[in-house]
């Protein structure tokens, strides 16, 4: 006997939602019972198969009118919580795009939902899913304590690139949107408490909000004494030298991620996001004579999933979390932590201060 499959609505269709979307369209575990978008969807945009599926452009009538099973959220971060919560209150587990709310406060709203309800959250954390980003974790906790982590993520971005940054520098910096995603590994590399964190950050276009800033840099200390920096900007000013650097050095040697600009694709190219190449181990043992006892590994990635195959390996663990009734607990506990940071961060762009975690 076969279980029915999950009956999904979909919320959001950019970037991100729709290759989610795409996921559940292939998985036969998920049905969509719904499309819900700001605007109408303009006739011959949406990829083959999608034309017969119910399509919304008010939340609360397609949530009311579908009664799905789960609810994917893939819209602006200043609409998470509320959508969430409705939801969870509707009898829908959810799987939700990072961050997982705008404010620390209404992420423990969202978090106190779910369990409530009984129901399951999953945040899309998608590096966790991905095979290279994985070794990289399991390589980097070989390299002893203390660790520095480096890593950055800049995208220049003109056109609908930029159209689609300045509207989510309405709600949400760089350095919170994208900054997520990098904390969440540092924590994971370290298993460590973090202190305290120190950032800095710019407003370099008119185009931008006063009170927002397009480019930020922060440092983050852990009980441990490992320490973090993260870089991020957005728009058509920023620089493309070394826009992806992830380096992780600890007493034993270092690893990193090559560079994927010798590929040629540009920082705002999407794929570039999660895009490896190539992970480079580097020993730091010497002998008598101060020479290195071992040589660099260079271990390819050239078989890595690309960003579609990585949001349907988020989808099946969605899935198997609702189908297997997974704990989820520390999974929800590690995305409070990691936007806890990302917040605190952007409050000392604000203040100009170091904000003690």
């Amino acid at each position: 006997m076969t279980s029915k499959p999950v009956r999904v609505l979909v919320v959001g269709l950019g970037n991100m939602g729709m290759s989610h979307a795409k996921a559940y369209h292939a998985l036969k575990g998920y049905e969509i019972v719904g499309l819900c978008t700001r605007s109408p969807i303009a006739d011959g945009t949406l990829p083959d198969g999608f034309a017969g599926y119910p399509q919304f452009t008010d939340y609360e009538t397609a949530l009311t009118a579908t009664k799905p099973d789960a609810v994917s959220i893939n819209t602006y971060t200043e609409t998470h919580a509320d959508y969430a919560v409705a939801a969870f209150e509707a009898g829908a587990h959810v799987f939700i795009e990072k961050p997982l709310a705008a404010t620390v406060e209404d992420a423990k709203r969202v978090v106190d939902s779910a369990m409530k309800n009984n129901r399951k959250l999953v945040i899309g954390y998608i590096l966790r899913h991905h095979p290279s980003w994985e070794k990289f974790v399991e390589l980097a906790q070989t390299l002893g304590k203390p660790l520095v982590m480096r890593m950055n993520l800049n995208q220049q971005s003109s056109g609908a690139f930029w159209e689609t940054h300045k509207r989510l520098l309405n709600s949400v910096s760089p350095i919170v949107d994208c900054g997520v995603h990098y904390l969440d590994m540092m924590c994971l590399i370290t298993g460590a408490k973090p202190v305290s964190v120190n950032a800095m950050g710019v407003r370099l276009s008119p185009d931008v909000a006063e009170d927002m800033y397009n480019y930020g840099q922060l440092q983050v200390r852990f009980d441990d004494g490992s320490i973090g920096w993260y870089e991020a900007g957005w728009g058509p000013m920023i620089s493309e030298t070394a826009f992806f650097v992830k380096d992780v050095i600890g007493p034993k040697g270092s690893v990193s991620i090559t560079d994927v600009e010798e590929k040629g694709a540009g920082s705002a190219d999407i794929d570039t996001h999660t895009k490896t190449s190539a992970l480079k181990l580097h020993h730091a043992a010497t002998d008598r004579d101060g020479k290195f006892t071992q040589s660099d590994e260079i271990i390819r990635t050239d078989d890595e999933p690309d960003h579609d195959a990585l949001c349907l390996r988020e989808q099946q663990f969605f899935l198997k979390s609702m189908t297997e009734d997974l704990d989820l607990t520390q999974h929800m506990t590690d995305a409070l932590g990691s936007l806890r940071i990302a917040l605190a961060a952007d409050q000392s762009v604000r203040t100009g201060t170091i904000i003690m975690l």
